[in-house]
């Protein structure tokens, strides 16, 4: 047996179980929700165990509490496959008064009409994502964002990567899928294919119950591929569709975006809009992306010997696989993502907000060559917050940190304050 692989919402799972009755593990399939709701678990119930399924459906319709005995925590895997275990763990929390009972997982967001009762106060919620590099041993971790918050001024200069381009374009190909990470070639790249295959053939037609077609999933995930990490509109994707397959609405490609997303397949990134510009001149669409880059490469049928000569294309993906890990990482600081981009060229490819009101600017380069625009442009939009703070009576905090991400070798500080620290020695 496999020794369990730690990961970052270890510690924020084992907070909520000492808090709340029950835990809530969402993220998209094959991420490792089973496995770490095992790591904690005193007692399984797989609802999408084939042997015993029918039964436990059948249970669940007639007496649902009767599949909650079992020492604890109790781990119900797959339970949006029984909805109604939802309010039988609520009412079960609510009679027992002990926390730590139960850890749910779940692969799909489940219809509210499908539940009784939000649950709050009751069961936690925790997002997994696939591996970050620092999860997956890849990161060396000699740099920690929290770290970075607490003290800006931290010297990390000369704190290197042991990551070549190469190691970067085969991880972000692999993805951060656990079952693929003791494979050490390209056959590891068939598990975000199959991953891909099964979302396509399969979930896309049972998240809602609504019939779709396999082919139409696949050139669809494909058309946003090839659109990760830009602002493309939902036209855009859907002419992009229409020139290469059949004609479709907008209402139906909705409609797959939509149950891609319930799958956890695709996670955009929202606009930030701080009050520095008229509303009209800061862009407020989201950024494509998806939850982990393999899936896009899969989409796109590309190889890490194809990018390595096509670094265009990686730059595209390896923002994507940025912002995995920096979601990743900043969930268990408290925090959220998003961007900021205005028709003045001022951008920062991502933004993250503290619970406590802290936040950073960052930019994603890959190479060393596009570092100094990228720090330019955090420096300017900085000015550009100071200066409106010296004309408006309600003040902005000005950011804590500037960072530019980089697929280098050596982190190092600018002149001008802005940290550059290569992707493989970030952590949490």
């Amino acid at each position: 047996m496999k020794s369990y692989k730690n990961r970052i919402i270890d510690k924020e799972l084992e907070s909520n179980m000492s808090i709340f009755g029950a835990t809530l593990i969402v993220g998209p399939k094959w991420c490792g929700k089973t496995t770490t709701g095992l790591n904690i678990a005193k007692s399984v119930l797989r609802l999408q165990d084939p042997d015993n399924r029918e039964e436990y459906l059948k249970t669940a319709s007639i007496k649902p509490s009767a599949l909650l005995k079992g020492d604890t925590p109790r781990l119900i895997d797959e339970w949006q496959d029984a909805p109604v275990l939802w309010d039988a763990v609520r009412l079960e929390v609510d009679q027992r008064q002990e926390v730590g009972q139960f850890v749910l997982t779940g692969s799909t967001t489940i219809n509210k009409e499908n539940i009784k009762h939000s649950g709050v106060g009751r069961i936690a919620k925790v997002k997994m994502y696939p591996m970050s590099l620092y999860e997956s041993n890849e990161s060396n971790g000699k740099i920690s964002m929290a770290n970075l918050f607490e003290n800006e001024m931290r010297d990390i200069t000369g704190i290197e990567s042991e990551l070549t381009i190469e190691d970067l374009i085969f991880a972000a190909c692999r993805g951060g899928w656990p079952s693929a990470l003791d494979i050490a070639d390209n056959r590891a790249l068939r598990i975000a294919k199959e991953y891909l295959n099964n979302i396509c053939d399969i979930d896309i037609s049972i998240v809602d119950g609504i019939s779709r077609n396999p082919m139409l999933a696949k050139q669809i995930v494909r058309s946003y591929a090839r659109n990760i990490s830009t602002f493309a509109k939902k036209t855009v994707i859907l002419n992009d569709i229409i020139q290469n397959t059949e004609s479709i609405t907008i209402k139906t490609l909705e409609s797959y975006l939509t149950a891609l997303s319930n799958l956890y397949v695709i996670e955009d990134v929202p606009a930030w809009s701080p009050a520095i510009r008229s509303a009209s001149a800061i862009r407020s669409g989201d950024k494509r992306e998806f939850t982990d880059p393999s899936i896009a490469v899969a989409a796109m049928g590309l190889t890490p010997e194809q990018l390595i000569t096509n670094l265009n294309t990686f730059g595209f993906i390896f923002e994507c696989l940025c912002i995995r890990d920096l979601r990743v990482y900043t969930q268990k600081l408290g925090g959220r993502l998003s961007y900021y981009h205005d028709r003045y060229g001022l951008e920062a490819d991502a933004v993250i907000h503290l619970d406590n009101g802290k936040y950073a600017l960052i930019e994603f380069k890959l190479g060393s060559k596009e570092i100094e625009m990228g720090a330019s442009h955090l420096i300017e939009l900085k000015e550009l917050i100071i200066k409106n703070n010296e004309i408006k009576t309600e003040k902005m905090r000005v950011p804590d940190l500037l960072i530019v991400i980089t697929g280098g070798k050596i982190a190092y500080r600018l002149d001008n304050g802005v940290l550059v620290i290569p992707i493989g020695c970030l952590k949490d």
